[in-house]
């Protein structure tokens, strides 16, 4: 088994690096390089590569747009995003265009080699502290609810729908109890009608 791999990057002294580290592995195969992604498509169709390594910052046609255009047309290639910075929107976004990994630039030689065969044997490559942003991005976040449990209560049956005198009944309490409680959303939230309080509810406190 051989991995063909083609290099996006437009610094020449890493392109150089980068041919010179694959050679030192007998199962992957430099097969092209270019400086940006202007001729990406030729370049697929001409080299057909199965790992593609991606640099992201790169005059005229960057990586970003790159990955884009292979993952529309060829998307049975890898794509191995590499970039010098750890910046959580390029990381995303190129997650969202269907990178197969995402390393920096500055990782061990050993763990570029590593990567190209991870994301080639169907794999996700990612750099431990990318990993790392990616589950910080989808852990639930924390809300600050400024109001009481009970206020919260009162709030979401007011969401539903529920006027007033129906919440009184439901949570077996006073008309004035809930008339209270009313204020003081309002006041918690610093809003001035109902409308108001239903759409802080449903954007920011509905589990």
């Amino acid at each position: 088994m051989v991995i063909r791999v083609f290099i996006y990057d437009d610094s020449n002294e890493r392109r150089d690096s980068l041919k010179a580290l694959l050679m030192l592995n007998d199962q992957l195969k430099f097969v092209g390089e270019a400086m940006n992604c202007a001729t990406v498509n030729e370049d697929i169709d001409n080299f057909y590569p199965d790992v593609v390594l991606m640099d992201i910052n790169m005059p005229e046609v960057n990586g970003i747009e790159g990955l884009r255009i292979i993952k529309t047309n060829h998307p049975e290639v890898k794509v191995l995003m590499q970039t010098a910075f750890d910046d959580s929107d390029k990381i995303f976004t190129s997650i969202l265009n269907g990178a197969n990994g995402y390393i920096l630039k500055k990782d061990k030689p050993q763990r570029i080699l590593q990567a190209i065969e991870e994301v080639y044997q169907g794999g996700a490559a990612m750099n431990p502290g990318i990993a790392q942003k990616v589950l910080d991005y989808f852990k639930p976040k924390e809300i600050n609810n400024p109001l009481s449990p009970k206020e919260t209560q009162v709030l979401a049956l007011l969401a539903e729908g529920l006027s007033y005198k129906m919440v009184a009944d439901k949570l077996g309490v006073s008309y004035s109890t809930v008339n209270t409680h009313g204020k003081r959303i309002y006041e918690k939230l610093h809003i001035s009608s109902l409308g108001e309080a239903i759409a802080y509810y449903y954007k920011n406190l509905k589990q």
